[in-house]
């Protein structure tokens, strides 16, 4: 308790920021002028539109060297991740205003992502690589009318690193840190991470070549509740990405791109359960090829992908007293035809045809879900109108008609409005609200699965209202409050009674706020606060906290130099015991609020050409429960240097 009243005394004069980080005040940029491309699959002022984005841009993550994706993402409001500061074997799931992962739609350079071998179809961001990345935008409320099935409460859009304008540049990042729980410490750099990226421009060609290996061990996954210490589990990632583009003209533009990544990785039997001989591996191949016409009044392009992500489990079975094996493999095409066209300078209209299709070939102990049987395919027609006036508002409606070979076909709509109360040199108020839907069509495994398959599964319906404003005063202000409501109608859920998948009914609703200070040219306070109210119910309130504050105190006091303190405070979670496995059949465990405080610095010599940074996370060695049952990180420390070439 001592120690929390330390960390929020440090901290109390801080108010609530999205922005992760602190920039000079030189450098400081109003948020509502930053270009987004989430909102319509185009450039636009983020003044300009009502839904709520979050960007995370290049300097961003260069100040969060040596931190995954999930673990930068985690520091946004609205966004809680279950199992952010368990062992890196151990999956991750994206909480999103009270949503589920299979809710959050994952976008890489524009073409949507998922896993079709999984239950839920969510995407794993473990296959992701920080140094591959450029910028990453967080749409919130849903999206399917722009990006179709999935995109129920944010889309995570992904921009990957392009060519320098420079004939040969390049990069090379390297860094070694510790992995020990807050009980048990091997001393040994159990974190080891390395990065090469090579790119340029020659003439009209232009390419990008990078590479990354990963490899963490020191800890166990499941957690230990005797005196019977269990043996480490490893993770072991590589990622490799290729892209080139061609210039045909001033009109015409080819790019092209391939992307592999790959983990293996060590489990354990279940909560507080160790195993010495479940081993897996995770494996995704992305190809992708996209022409772009510009011409007077707008612009079109095609953007063709084809995904295939296998995963294989070797698993003890306690029952039978052998070792089994499970593969799976999911495989995906995405054909996304868009145009802009631009009848003046303040109304366009994009419109788009989307075709996907996709399949599920699972071979386990218990039986085979086979392709030419678990297997669907969409055709999706959708438009967008966005007008901007010359006097403050902004507004952008839309539809898209999913046709689904399956469940038929399925309607959802959006509708957002801006407007610009105040705008003048010191101060810009923008008012905005937001009225949209979304469907998540059932996964392949959940209609087709020989046990628990439900082919009579209706698409999941989500209804999202949001309302507030955005704030910047001069150069030290930034303040946005928004207001949620979310109902979701035949929700996807378990049934333990029938042992099938079936369609229930839930909703969620709270609020963001956030703002952002900077009282001298050389600090920032910063800091986030999500409220989430949501139905308790055995299916949706897992894991998911009713409050969560994310503080930060930013600090440059010379050019070269930056600091970062940040403290997070996640509100008590509950975990429906269905069996008493853990207490009491039918009730809830619980667990307590935690609290943890991270510290990052980084310091640059001969320009940006060299870059040293260093990280300690959990600074105070707090002992808690990300995921019960499993180990949680205590202090660990992390070194590492990166050249620009």
């Amino acid at each position: 308790m001592k120690k929390q009243f330390i960390i929020v005394g440090a901290l109390a004069c801080s108010f609530v920021s999205t922005n992760l980080f602190a920039q000079k005040q030189k450098e400081n940029v109003e948020t509502l002028k930053e270009v987004v491309v989430t909102a319509t699959k185009f450039n636009l002022k983020k003044e300009n539109t009502g839904k709520v984005i979050h960007k995370i841009t290049q300097e961003m993550l260069l100040q969060n060297s040596g931190k995954t994706v999930v673990e930068i993402l985690n520091n946004l409001a609205g966004i809680d991740v279950k199992g952010v500061n368990t062992n890196p074997s151990e999956p991750r799931s994206i909480n999103i205003r009270g949503g589920r992962a299979r809710q959050v739609l994952v976008l890489i350079d524009g073409v949507p992502v998922t896993d079709q071998s999984a239950i839920n179809q969510e995407f794993d961001l473990r296959l992701l690589a920080v140094n591959q990345i450029e910028s990453i935008e967080v749409l919130k409320g849903a999206s399917s009318t722009l990006y179709g099935s999935g995109a129920a409460t944010a889309v995570i859009s992904i921009t990957l690193k392009k060519a320098s304008t420079d004939k040969v540049s390049g990069s090379f990042e390297t860094s070694l840190g510790t992995n020990n729980t807050a009980n048990s410490s091997n001393g040994s750099l159990s974190d080891r991470n390395q990065n090469l990226n090579v790119n340029g421009t020659l003439g009209k060609i232009n390419f990008l070549g990078s590479f990354s290996l990963t490899g963490v061990n020191g800890i166990s996954s499941a957690k230990s509740n005797t005196n019977t210490a269990f043996e480490t589990d490893a993770f072991y990632s590589k990622n490799a990405l290729v892209k080139l583009g061609y210039k045909v003209n001033e009109k015409l533009t080819l790019e092209t791109f391939l992307n592999y990544d790959e983990f293996d990785y060590d489990f354990d039997a279940g909560a507080f359960a160790d195993s010495k001989v479940n081993i897996g591996s995770q494996e995704q191949f992305r190809v992708g090829f996209k022409p772009t016409y510009t011409y007077n009044k707008g612009q079109l392009y095609l953007l063709a992908s084809a995904n295939v992500i296998e995963r294989d489990l070797s698993q003890f079975n306690s029952f039978a007293g052998v070792l089994q094996d499970y593969e799976f493999v999911g495989r995906s095409v995405n054909v996304d035809l868009v145009n802009r066209y631009e009848f003046t300078e303040q109304l366009q209209l994009i419109t788009g045809l989307n075709y996907q299709i996709h399949s599920n070939n699972t071979i386990t102990p218990f039986g085979k879900i086979e392709k030419g049987l678990a297997n669907f395919n969409t055709v999706d027609p959708y438009a967008s109108l966005v007008y901007i006036s010359d006097f403050g508002v902004s507004v952008n409606v839309g539809g898209r008609l999913n046709i689904h070979n399956v469940y038929g076909n399925h309607f959802v709509y959006d509708a957002n409005l801006a407007y610009a109360l105040l705008n003048t040199n010191d101060t810009a108020l923008k008012l905005f609200t937001s009225y949209s839907t979304a469907f998540i069509a059932p996964s392949l495994y959940q209609l087709y699965d020989g046990f628990s398959g439900n082919i009579d599964l209706n698409p999941e319906s989500n209804k999202t209202f949001e309302a507030g404003f955005d704030l910047n005063f001069k150069d030290w202000l930034q303040l946005e409050t928004v207001y949620f409501n979310r109902k979701e109608t035949d929700a996807i859920i378990y049934d333990a009674s029938t042992f099938k998948y079936g369609n229930g009914s839930s909703e969620a609703n709270g609020f963001e706020v956030s703002a952002k200070v900077v009282p001298t040219s050389f600090l920032a306070i910063n800091t986030s606060f999500t409220y989430t109210d949501r139905d308790v119910t055995e299916d949706f309130n897992d894991y998911i906290p009713e409050n969560k504050l994310v503080a930060g105190l930013d600090i440059t006091p010379f050019e070269n130099a930056f600091f970062n303190f940040t403290y997070r405070n996640v509100g008590e979670r509950t975990i429906f015991d269905r069996y008493g496995s853990f207490g009491t059949a039918g009730k809830d465990v619980v667990l307590e609020n935690y609290q943890v405080l991270d510290f990052m610095t980084n310091y640059k010599v001969l320009g940006d050409t060299v870059t040293f940074f260093a990280a300690v996370t959990n600074l105070l060695n707090e002992d808690y429960d990300d995921v019960f049952g499993y180990a949680t990180r205590g202090r660990n420390y992390k070194l590492g240097v990166r050249l620009q070439f």
